[in-house]
């Protein structure tokens, strides 16, 4: 917005009726279409706005106009506004508009469950809320707990994405190291994944079949009824020495 001239459309209408500047000219120092100038020029918009004078409030020079009105392909060139009016820091929570307060409570909830990381100061910063909101929501003692639904407050137009990027860095940065010989579960990389051998391996495997276990041994059945039947000779061999010595 710096390279672009106080009330655009009313310098047009100055520009059109004051000077003979092509329709190019004038609609690329207002930052207009050459058609919207036209139509200024014909009367079939701006109806009603009041030319401002651009060389009146600084904004260009008579030798640039005159420069500008024997050189067809000359562009305007913005003056630079000789005061410079200081930005003021904005102080204490964002301000919300009326329309937008009710979908502060859906944003906090989101960033609660995908931010766990950010802290209360940074979600009063994003959304303009209190301390005693954020809080009510992480316990769920909030009076509207069981109608909120999670939102992106970037969806909401609470913040920017930018904003949000900004908070969210700003809290990884300030979150604790891991502690040192920590098992962390991580997933396995790509190259891993995707080699030739794994997606073989993937192929081959018959979900219709169960996985064999390696520790389970086949059974024989030869073997089974072989030792049951030298049980039972065992048994007969020892009944029939009982019914010798009783004899």
């Amino acid at each position: 917005m710096a390279n672009t001239p106080l009330m655009p459309k009313a310098t047009a209408v100055w520009l059109v009726d004051n000077t003979a500047l092509s329709f190019t000219q004038i609609a690329s120092f207002c930052k207009l279409h050459p058609l919207e100038v036209k139509a200024i020029a014909d009367g079939e918009a701006a109806q009603g706005i009041k030319g401002l004078d651009p060389i009146l409030t600084g904004q260009l020079t008579r030798e640039e106009v005159e420069k500008a009105q024997k050189d067809p392909n000359y562009q305007l060139k913005l003056q630079g506004s000789k005061v410079v009016v200081p930005e003021s820091k904005r102080k204490g929570p964002r301000y919300t508009p009326v329309s937008r307060r009710q979908d502060r409570p859906n944003a906090i909830l989101w960033l609660v469950r995908n931010h766990p990381e950010l802290k209360d100061a940074q979600i009063m910063r994003l959304v303009g809320t209190t301390k005693p909101t954020i809080a009510a929501i992480r316990d769920r003692t909030h009076w509207n707990s069981a109608n909120l639904t999670p939102s992106d407050p970037v969806t909401l137009g609470l913040c920017s994405q930018l904003e949000l990027d900004m908070e969210v860095e700003k809290a990884a940065k300030n979150a604790p190291l891991p502690v040192a010989g920590e098992v962390q579960e991580t997933l396995m990389p790509v190259e891993d994944t995707t080699s030739e051998d794994a997606i073989a391996a993937a192929f081959s495997l018959d979900p219709s079949q169960p996985i064999k276990r390696e520790e389970e041994e086949e059974i024989d059945a030869d073997a089974v009824f072989a030792k049951l039947n030298s049980l039972k000779e065992q048994e007969s061999d020892a009944d029939n020495g009982e019914e010798d010595t009783d004899k």
